[in-house]
């Protein structure tokens, strides 16, 4: 892949672990300038960016909170003048309930992050990209935007809203030179995936079960994912739901 990030400036949203931290990482071993967000102060993600001689910066920021956001994005430019690339990947997996089960307070919840959240990026990282004309953003779904899932319902309905928010955003600005794709995680292991299992050996092959490759994904394979995205080898690449997931969504 060619090695056009040197010096741009990528956000990631829920960059403090996972599948964020994973790529904010990918991000800066080809040499650009990381913003990390999350609703939790860390400092850990670009402790480790700037041991690699990277440059970064963290900005708490809650996704579902407009005035959090628009003071994010203006911290970036404020910071670095730029802003290339966006992986709005910020998200919750909710409570688990079937539909008729599911609380109000969950639904809220789990729409306002997973949904509203990366709305509300791309609301204030879309003008500052037509600012130069260029940009990409990346939007994280899941395969549970591309299938249901029993027992999660704010979830699968947020993750599939997200991909239908990128297909517009990415029609919308087809023409003014920023793309717009999202990405589609099959099971991965992250923290999620822990507070899912509990780290319970049954429940881990449960989940390892449904996957046909037999295994977890890991966060390092969707951050390739997100950098080939991002990348001028997918320039002719916007509007898509991308899967990475172990061929889940082939069963």
């Amino acid at each position: 892949m060619e090695n056009g990030f040197k010096n741009k400036v990528a956000l990631v949203t829920g960059g403090s672990s996972g599948i964020g931290r994973a790529t904010a990482l990918a991000f800066a071993r080809k040499g650009a300038k990381i913003v990390i967000a999350d609703w939790a102060e860390s400092q850990e993600t670009i402790d480790i960016i700037e041991n690699l001689g990277g440059d970064g910066i963290f900005v708490k920021c809650d996704v579902s909170k407009n005035a959090d956001v628009k003071s994010l994005i203006e911290k970036i430019i404020t910071t670095f003048g730029r802003l290339d690339y966006a992986f709005n990947n910020a998200g919750i997996e909710g409570s688990s309930a079937p539909t008729q089960d599911c609380s109000e307070e969950n639904w809220d919840k789990t729409i306002s992050v997973n949904l509203k959240g990366i709305w509300l990026c791309m609301k204030y990282e879309i003008p500052e990209m037509l600012k130069k004309g260029k940009g990409v953003i990346v939007n994280c779904s899941s395969v549970a935007g591309l299938v249901g899932f029993q027992g999660l319902p704010a979830y699968v309905a947020s993750k599939h809203g997200v991909i239908g928010l990128t297909k517009t955003a990415a029609l919308e600005n087809a023409k003014r030179g920023i793309r717009v794709n999202a990405v589609c995680p099959g099971v991965i292991q992250t923290p999620m995936i822990d507070r899912l299992t509990g780290k319970e050996k049954e429940s881990i092959e449960q989940f390892t079960g449904l996957e046909p490759v037999g295994r977890f994904g890991k966060p390092e394979e969707i951050a390739n994912a997100v950098l080939w995205l991002c990348s001028d080898e997918a320039s002719f690449v916007t509007g898509i739901a991308m899967p990475v997931d172990g061929g889940f969504v082939a069963q």
